[in-house]
């Protein structure tokens, strides 16, 4: 048999380079023995099992693994002093607004979310990067890499703020020998993340394409379980011919996993219903006018006058009892005789979700055109996708509170999906969207614009869709920041630096750090949401979240603000141990009143 090089082998004899001799008999191998290769090297294990008969694979089970994982474990272990700080010139009624819109490196977003969201979100949509050999994401690819070299890589954004591509977010190009696990590292730590912030009914939708929908698959299934899985949807994308080497492809894929499939209820939209809609005490029925003429059979008849006739006494009673407690309505026919129409809450008759879902991308584009920004994003997902999923999500609630999280926002169709909802069915859902400043291409439609990164698009695309649609919804945005805090170093082992850095923390608080900063990074650390009620008392601040109370006290601590702080009954009390101004009397006399009162004291 004759053995001939594939077409990207390395024998064109113009390029100016000799043959490759390495490359040509690797080249060849592959089309001998492709199932001995993996991420474009040989798996020489696998190649010594193939070849031989002696021995066998070292770990035999059924596990995915890959160059990394160790590191994407720690990668999501690794705690974070990071906080999020509050931008009221981007928020639009920052105060009392339910929405969010956080700017920043998503991995370390999750983790500065795991206290204030964790069990909280109702459904999680996410649009990750395909892995198309041009996508540019953030990955370890030098899998022992320091802890002082990742940060450096975080810390490197340039003057505006942009996370340069030079830096941490890095081109995953098909050339890279770590081509998949370098995106199975990114994608892992993510979703390990956002699990826990589903509630326990929640669930999460991932879209994803070819090139990586078989490993998304098995990561899923290891961090979700395989018994949560929900569905693998088909969605079509687009329709009509195209320019392509093998299958002219018009679909993408969809992967469904409950946070407990006990706990979730079955995806469902409302059915195609045929008959009166009418409103009563806030609860929308349809009148159901032909199910008495399914009973009677195809060719019987659903008319009240005819009920005792055909189906006898026993049945009329049954239906005129029936009108009295109001599930019946007869509803007079242009024959004069009556239908008996059954009272159905509409919310409540659904169709379970099919396989296939169909969405066009060219609707994407249009939702960005309605809002005059078509030409600022490409590939954006169609407002209709998203809608669809959270209703099927959340059909057999009321959904009044529900959080959706979306931590690859892009331009933010969710968003525009949850206000387009709320604004339809005045629900009163929240959403969370995470989105990095990656930087615009220069050339690019929205650059020119002025849109300086993709988060920038994001959010002037939720105030257009507020402005637009005249809602009564405001914005919270926020930006991934370093703590407000003085970190503390554990490894100092010097009496001398232990000394510096136990002086440096006679005041823990950053130089120059703004007292709302401060606020929401206390707030945060302690459990409560960013959307949470918070009152200003005039030195402290009182938060509600999940029905306890947090005061907050940042600028005194004297006798008459304790003296209110507890009369509002808070839970617990936190404060900077500067306001005591070395006064220890003070803060142990405010310690035993805090615990008289049962109320937890913390001081920083």
């Amino acid at each position: 048999m004759t053995l001939t090089s594939p077409k990207n082998a390395t024998l064109n004899p113009m390029n100016g380079k000799s043959l490759n001799i390495t490359e040509e008999k690797l080249a060849r191998l592959r089309e001998v023995l492709p199932e001995a290769f993996a991420e474009g090297a040989i798996d020489w294990e696998k190649l010594r099992v193939m070849l031989t008969r002696d021995g066998g694979f070292k770990d035999e089970r059924y596990h995915l693994n890959w160059a990394g994982k160790t590191e994407a474990y720690r990668a999501l272990q690794a705690a974070t002093t990071a906080t999020l700080g509050p931008c009221r010139e981007e928020s639009v009624g920052f105060d009392g607004a339910g929405h969010v819109f956080i700017e920043g490196e998503n991995l370390a977003v999750l983790k500065v979310l795991q206290k204030a969201c964790f069990g909280k979100v109702k459904m999680i949509y996410i649009d990750p990067p395909y892995n198309t050999g041009n996508d540019h994401f953030i990955y370890p690819d030098r899998f022992a890499m320091s802890k002082k070299d990742y940060q450096k890589r975080v810390g490197d954004m340039d003057g505006d703020g942009r996370l340069t591509r030079e830096g941490l977010f890095r081109k995953n190009s098909r050339d890279n020998g770590h081509y998949h696990s370098n995106w199975l590292s990114m994608i892992y730590p993510r979703l390990f993340l956002a699990r826990n912030l589903l509630r326990d009914d929640g669930v999460i939708f991932v879209s994803i394409d070819d090139n990586e929908a078989h490993n998304l698959r098995l990561v899923m299934n290891e961090i979700f379980g395989e018994e949560n899985f929900v569905a693998d949807f088909a969605v079509i994308r687009a329709e009509g011919g195209g320019l392509a080497k093998q299958v002219v492809k018009g679909h993408d894929y969809l992967l469904a996993y409950a946070r407990n499939i006990a706990r979730f209820n079955p995806l469902k939209r409302p059915k195609d219903v045929r008959g009166q809609i009418i409103e009563e005490n806030g609860v929308k029925y349809w009148l159901e006018e032909d199910w008495l003429r399914k009973e009677f059979g195809k060719y019987g008849t659903c008319h009240y006058e005819e009920v005792e006739k055909i189906k006898g006494a026993e049945k009329k009673q049954e239906i005129d009892k029936g009108i009295r407690d109001g599930i019946y309505r007869l509803i007079k026919k242009r024959n004069g005789k009556h239908v008996v129409a059954r009272l159905r809450v509409l919310a409540e008759d659904g169709s379970k979700f099919y396989s296939i879902l169909k969405h066009l991308s060219a609707n994407g584009v249009r939702d960005l055109a309605s809002i005059g920004m078509k030409e600022y994003f490409d590939y954006p997902k169609p407002v209709s996708l998203i809608k669809e999923l959270i209703l099927g999500a959340s059909f057999h609630t009321k959904s009044d509170g529900d959080i959706v999280l979306d931590f690859f926002a892009g331009s933010c169709s969710t968003a525009h999906a949850v206000l387009d909802l709320n604004k339809e069915d005045g629900g009163a859902r929240k959403f969370i969207c995470v989105q990095m400043p990656e930087a615009c291409d220069e050339k690019s439609e929205a650059r020119k614009a002025g849109f300086k990164t993709i988060a920038d698009i994001g959010k002037e695309r939720i105030r257009r869709v507020i402005k637009n649609g005249r809602l009564n919804a405001g914005l919270k945005v926020f930006k991934l920041r370093e703590s407000n805090f003085k970190p503390w170093r554990g490894d100092v082992q010097d009496a001398a630096e232990l000394a510096a850095q136990m002086q440096l923390h006679t005041d823990p608080v950053v130089d120059g750090a703004r007292t709302e900063d401060i606020l929401y990074e206390l707030l945060l650390k302690s459990g409560v949401s960013l959307t949470a009620p918070l009152r200003d008392h005039g030195g402290w601040y009182l938060a509600e979240d999940a029905g306890a109370k947090i005061a907050v006290a940042l600028q005194r601590i004297d006798a008459a603000t304790l003296k209110d702080i507890l009369a509002a009954g808070p839970d617990k009390v936190i404060t900077l141990d500067r306001l005591f101004q070395g006064n220890d009397q003070l803060k142990t006399n405010t310690a035993l009143q805090m615990n008289d009162a049962g109320v937890g004291f913390e001081v920083v």
